[in-house]
């Protein structure tokens, strides 16, 4: 039987029969896709050793590594600062003051808004910021943003009963919001979460606009220093499959997390001995 994961729930027969249908329907599609382009590639003479003997140079491989590094690390700080974020505008908008929750929705509701490209420009070109702090402002506010309207659907998403019933217990709201509420929500907050992170790894790539030398930026200068006619497909044909392998890394992530969680002492399955004989109340043979 098909195992779910943090990204679906299990199908039933029906949906397994149609996703059978799909898959295979999509398979064609993508096998007859990547057969034209790799008819296109060889008709232009993508793959001749000229084209890819450059790669085997030290120094364009140092280059690469160091863009791959400064895109991790602007993904690292601009990630945890978008959890960060988040989950602040997210209280604030689930705070009972109403001063303090129409200012979160006034923050989230702008920088939703707003185009990343926008923000990273003008704190990179207005406020004079240094490229690196400035891709990760801008993906950190966007990226943010949106995260909390993330935590703040999945909260609403748990059952009402839950928090009116810690409430009864007599517990206070912070840790209504801490041991009951958000434990449960993160299953279903998990796949958009790694979603958004994935969408800020790939906005990384944004920093070349600003002169910041990520991996994209490392591309770019490797293409445009390449004489031969089309220079820019073989540089595209390495970088490619590393950012697809990084997104996909974020999704094994997910289910990582997904079966960790499954396996908690806390929601552990406990074995309950079978009924024994009870006492017997006064009167009972």
């Amino acid at each position: 039987m098909t195992e779910s994961t943090a990204l679906y729930d299990i199908p039933g027969p029906h949906a397994r029969r149609r996703h059978l249908l799909y898959g295979l329907a999509s398979t064609v599609v993508i096998l007859a896709l990547v057969g034209w382009i790799l008819y296109l590639l060889f008709d232009t003479d993508q793959f001749t050793a000229t084209k890819w003997s450059p790669f085997a140079y030290e120094g364009i491989q140092e280059l690469l590594l160091r863009g791959l590094g400064n895109t991790l690390k602007a993904f690292a700080y601009a990630s945890v600062l978008s959890l960060a974020l988040g989950g602040i505008l997210a209280t604030g908008r689930l705070s009972e003051h109403r001063a303090l929750r129409w200012i979160s929705t006034l923050l989230v509701e702008f920088f939703r808004a707003m185009p990343v490209l926008v923000m990273i420009f003008f704190i990179f070109v207005a406020l004079k910021v240094q490229p690196l702090p400035a891709l990760v402002a801008g993906l950190t506010l966007y990226n943010g943003s949106v995260l909390a309207e993330v935590f703040r659907t999945g909260i609403h998403a748990v059952a009402r009963g839950q928090g009116e019933a810690a409430y009864a217990l007599g517990m206070r709201k912070t840790q209504v919001m801490t041991y009951v509420l958000v434990p449960q929500a993160v299953r279903a907050m998990l796949p958009a979460i790694i979603s958004q992170l994935v969408v800020a790894l790939k906005d990384t790539s944004l920093g070349f606009l600003i002169t910041y030398e990520e991996f994209l930026h490392a591309g770019k200068l490797i293409a445009s220093n390449l004489d031969y006619d089309l220079p820019f497909i073989p540089v595209v044909l390495v970088i490619s499959p590393i950012y697809i392998g990084m997104c996909m890394l974020l999704s094994w992530l997910a289910t990582w997390v997904a079966r960790r969680e499954r396996r908690s002492p806390r929601t552990k399955a406990v074995d309950v001995a079978p009924a024994g004989p009870g006492t017997l109340l006064p009167g009972q043979q």
